[in-house]
């Protein structure tokens, strides 16, 4: 990623950059015989990825913490497109029995499911445990979405068998995940240390594992020749609740690198371009930024590191059944 054409906006191979928006990504595009579920959309750019994807046609599930938040985005969405097909749902990613309890309520909906958009997420949070008893972090941003993407998983295969249409499964990463790092790189045995805990660092380590999950979950995929693609994104800066834990801290920080950020549009085109750009057709285990493909760290290629952390993640989602 040039910082060139990240400032400027100029677009890569692609065709689009970092000034590109949803809206622009998916000119065109009629996706209204597809289904999708994006968590937190409720607000940002999981909200602005709703209604790209409502404008677009497909039958848009917003999973949410917050269902009053969710309500008002699908009102919004409906004011603007009408015929919009948007349902709300409760999800909690820091509880997995909600998540769980998710998975039973959209399955008995009996629906299709042909794209799956893991974008909730929370940011350098004071240290906590979830009601899980696993530090909150990667609770909420890898664990929940781990075991979501599981339960849902033969739904999509299914799905893209019986339909021939490709399944997508975005996982929403960090440039985070090169930026802050425990010396362990993923904290195995240490994951609710809360004496040596850094805020930045347990961030990061949840971010890491979001394309180390999707790398791992496109390999087995792709062994059973399932017709399903698993990519992993970063968004880009920009400033939305997910700060609200550090929000003065941003706000200096842009203050003073107010040319690397992006507005909530933008924000959303890398994750709606991945999700439904035909020429990404086929393309899966990958890492994109600005809408193209970028070369994540050194970690989050490591196949052992990837298999690690499914097994860890595996015995601690058995362990809360």
């Amino acid at each position: 990623m040039g910082l060139f054409r990240l400032v400027t906006g100029l677009p890569g191979p692609s065709g689009f950059g970092s000034a590109s928006t949803g809206e622009q990504v998916t000119d065109g595009m009629d996706a209204s015989h597809l289904t999708v579920v994006i968590t937190g959309g409720a607000s940002g750019i999981g909200a602005e990825t709703a209604r790209v994807f409502a404008l677009r046609g497909a039958h848009v599930i917003i999973a949410a913490r917050n269902m009053e938040a969710a309500d008002d985005v699908k009102q919004l969405i409906l004011q603007t497109t009408p015929l919009a097909r948007v349902d709300v749902l409760k999800l909690d990613l820091s509880s997995l029995k909600s998540v769980r309890a998710f998975a039973d309520q959209f399955l008995a909906m009996d629906l299709p499911l042909n794209i799956l958009i893991n974008n909730a997420g929370v940011m350098f949070c004071p240290f906590q445990l979830s009601e899980d008893g696993i530090e909150l972090q990667f609770a909420t941003n890898h664990l929940g979405h781990f075991l979501l993407t599981n339960l849902l998983l033969e739904r999509m295969k299914s799905t893209a068998k019986e339909t021939g249409i490709e399944g997508r499964i975005v996982n929403l990463s960090s440039i985070a995940h090169l930026l802050h790092r425990y010396e362990e790189v993923i904290r195995f045995d240490r994951l609710n240390d809360k004496d040596t805990y850094s805020d930045k660092k347990a961030y990061g380590q949840s971010k890491l594992a979001n394309i180390l999950h999707a790398n791992e979950l496109s390999r087995r995929l792709q062994e059973e020749g399932a017709n399903i693609t698993v990519n992993s994104i970063h968004p880009g800066l920009i400033m939305t609740n997910l700060m609200r834990h550090s929000f003065l801290q941003m706000w200096l920080l842009k203050l003073f690198t107010y040319v690397f950020w992006k507005t909530v549009p933008q924000g959303a085109a890398t994750t709606c371009y991945v999700a439904l750009h035909p020429s990404l057709k086929g393309v899966t285990g990958k890492y994109f930024i600005d809408c193209n493909e970028e070369m994540p760290s050194y970690w989050a290629k490591d196949e052992t590191l990837a298999k690690k952390l499914w097994d860890l993640s595996e015995k601690l989602a058995q362990s809360t059944k």
